[in-house]
């Protein structure tokens, strides 16, 4: 048999006559047993001694004693996956630790039942099987799955799939038996080192719809939103991980439960909830050695259970506005405590619902891309459309929104909530909600007789107006080919220029300065996105409403020609999903301008030295951050066609976009290597110009 996990030192005691009968039991049957026992069976009558072990048919778990790191006095029985020992998927004795690191033994009775004894041959942990036979065996499953079968049926008696400790892996529960009570739940340990039951659990509610809870204590910290057929509301990403595990949820009166499975070649996984409450899905990646975080939960701080109120929402990306806004048609109920960070109490209605009074009926405003309220207090029917859904509401009036409960096929069930509606947020691909307000929280309808007499007078309006503009446009149209030809020379002409970068056949519109005078309102201030020691930077509306951020390159920055030659050239060639991508350029006069794709969320800087912002970046934002940057760099200086050193790399150079992916910025510094050049020489100082009242420094970097 393999040794144990971690050997404690042994202390020499004198055991009394009990103890010696009955470790000289345990000897004899291992000596008598050991040869027959098959390495993942233990046979009626057969026994595991403090050293030996259990290990799969396929080797991936093993079951036997071990004890936490730095606590060498206390060993439990446990299964690990083989590879990586320090992963208890499964401990028996939580409660009741062995003390004496070297007399546990686990055995088999005549019953079936398993037992854990210590030196006194106390039972420290038992299975409690409630069928025993007469002739069972355990069995370490190749699934990490302890179990006890009878042997000729080969029916299972008992299993420890049933009672997870910690961790889920493939093919286990987490839910529920609504017959009889039995619930498949997680529970922490209490420390790193101490597997007794910590005060997070993680379960499956079921007064709803089937939603994955996380509870610290009698406090629900988070949910995953309810099941929507797919995956659970509030946790989109389940789906771009479909081809490595399968999800399922199980809905039948004596079962209602959570399961996932891997799919063929998958890694192995496992999901494990920490001390403090987090649910981490970790990959094995054999090749290093090391569990890789695949997702974890809660995310960010609009995962945190409830975090505006009943009738809040939640946008994580609107941090600048306290990630808390109210459904349309409410306001906060206290304002103060609003504007202090205090959203927990929620928005009331502007207008009372007019459900009832017999004349009028309310109106239902669609919420999209959100995880759904916590279904608690609802009433569900899988078998109703969404029409008879409305109606279903429009009849009760404590029903406060509706939704599909099932997204597949067009979507299909009702979910109906009732008084209020809590923990919304938008997600990634969130589904819609249908709010309930009152009719006088809609506009108002033009009365028919009034569009009768304006309506032919508007038509012949639009339709002249429509003749003058086409003849505007076709002219406009033609004054801008002849002034992009000669932008396009002049561009061109500036590029041909540089020695460096040589003659480039560029595919990159050229975008007129009209154009981008409309898109920024003439360079407003209220467009303005930033500024530096290049210029500013405007956000801007071209056409097919799309938003860009146009760089407006100062007339006194120190940068010029050079520097918006290196912008073009570069950004334009260079095309990686950690780099900014340029989308135009103009050059009017002394203007100079570059026309960036729009990133939401600013640049890095914002972040970092923002305190209400940096809460965002917690350590999974900033290691996809970190990753995102280091792959960029990579690409310049190794992988691109052009050996690019940077030279002005900081934070208010990384840009973010909507997922929090950085993007590296402003070439207008960068440097140009050789195929086989592996340095330079510079003959100017470069870096980010630093403007201050009465003299001006520079932020060196050659």
């Amino acid at each position: 048999m393999a040794s144990s996990i971690m050997e404690a030192p042994t202390t020499t005691r004198f055991p009394t006559l009990p103890a010696m009968i009955f470790l000289a039991l345990l000897l004899f049957l291992r000596a008598s047993s050991a040869a027959a026992i098959a390495s993942d069976t233990l046979s009626t009558g057969g026994n595991i001694t403090d050293g030996e072990t259990l290990v799969s048919a396929g080797g991936s778990f093993t079951l036997g004693f071990f004890s936490p790191t730095g606590v060498p006095a206390k060993r439990y029985l446990g299964i690990w996956f083989t590879a990586s020992p320090e992963a208890i998927c499964w401990v028996a004795n939580r409660d009741t630790a062995l003390s004496n690191n070297t007399s546990g033994a686990l055995v088999i009775g005549s019953t079936g039942i398993l037992r854990l004894l210590d030196g006194s041959g106390q039972a420290a942990w038992s299975s409690n099987t409630t069928s025993p036979a007469p002739a069972a065996v355990a069995q370490l499953l190749d699934t990490g799955n302890l179990v006890v079968r009878e042997q000729s049926s080969g029916s299972i008696l008992w299993q420890s799939f049933d009672h997870p400790s910690n961790t889920l892996l493939a093919g286990m529960r987490l839910g529920k038996n609504p017959e009889t009570g039995a619930e498949w739940s997680l529970t922490s340990w209490c420390a790193p080192n101490d597997p007794s039951p910590g005060d997070c659990r993680r379960v499956m509610d079921t007064k709803g719809l089937p939603d994955c809870v996380s509870w610290q204590g009698n406090v629900k910290k988070y949910r995953t939103g309810p099941w929507n057929g797919l995956w659970f509301s509030g946790v989109p990403e389940m789906a771009s991980y479909s081809e490595l595990f399968s999800n399922q949820v199980i809905v039948r009166a004596d079962e209602i439960a959570y399961i996932f499975n891997a799919t063929a070649g998958a890694p192995f996984s496992r999901l494990v909830l920490s001390e403090v409450g987090v649910l981490q899905r970790l990959a094995w990646d054999p090749a290093s050695r090391v569990w890789n975080t695949f997702a974890q939960a809660p995310r960010d701080v609009c995962d945190d259970y409830a975090m505006c109120g009943a009738f809040g929402l939640c946008n994580v990306n609107t941090a600048s506005t306290l990630f808390c806004s109210c459904v349309v048609g409410f306001s906060p109920v206290d304002s103060a405590q609003w504007s202090m960070r205090e959203s927990g109490g929620g928005c009331r209605r502007n207008v009372p619902l007019e459900c009832g009074n017999g004349t009028t009926t309310d109106g239902f405003m669609v919420v999209k891309g959100v995880k759904h309220p916590d279904t608690d207090n609802t009433t569900v029917d899988m078998s109703a459309t969404l029409d008879e859904c409305r109606a279903r509401c429009f009849a009760n009036c404590s029903c406060v929104a509706y939704a599909a409960a099932d997204i597949r096929a067009g979507g299909s069930g009702c979910v109906m909530w009732m008084n209020y509606i809590v923990d919304v947020r938008y997600v990634d691909k969130g589904q819609d909600l249908y709010v309930r307000l009152a009719k006088s929280e809609f506009a108002k309808e033009k009365r028919m007789g009034v569009a009768t007499i304006v309506l032919p007078i508007l038509a012949s309006l639009l339709a002249l107006t429509a003749a003058v503009l086409y003849i505007i446009w076709i002219c406009r149209l033609r004054g801008q080919r002849r002034s992009n030809n000669m932008q396009k020379k002049e561009i061109l002409g500036y590029l041909n220029t540089s020695n460096e970068l040589g003659d480039e056949n560029l595919e990159l519109p050229f975008v007129s300065f009209g154009d981008i005078i409309t898109a920024t309102n003439n360079f407003s201030e209220a467009n303005m996105l930033g500024q530096g020691g290049f210029g500013k930077v405007y956000k801007g509306m071209l056409d097919e409403n799309k938003e860009v951020a146009i760089k407006r390159l100062g007339q006194g920055s120190g940068q010029g020609a050079e520097e918006f030659r290196n912008e073009v050239v570069l950004i334009a060639k260079l095309q990686h999903r950690n780099l900014v991508r340029l989308l135009g350029c103009c050059i009017h006069g002394d203007e100079k301008l570059l026309i960036y794709e729009y990133l939401p969320n600013k640049s890095l800087d914002s972040f970092i030295f923002d305190a209400a912002s940096k809460k965002v970046l917690d350590w999974p934002t900033r290691f996809k951050i970190i990753k995102g940057i280091s792959r960029g760099l990579l690409y310049l200086h190794r992988d691109s066609r052009l050996t690019i050193i940077h030279r002005d790399l900081k934070p208010s150079n990384i840009l973010l976009d909507a997922d929090m992916s950085p993007k590296i910025s402003d070439f207008g510094m960068a440097r140009i290597f050789g195929g086989n050049q592996h340095e330079a020489n510079t003959n100017r100082v470069v870096g980010t110009y630093l403007i201050h009242t009465a003299s001006v420094s520079y932020s060196w970097r050659l």
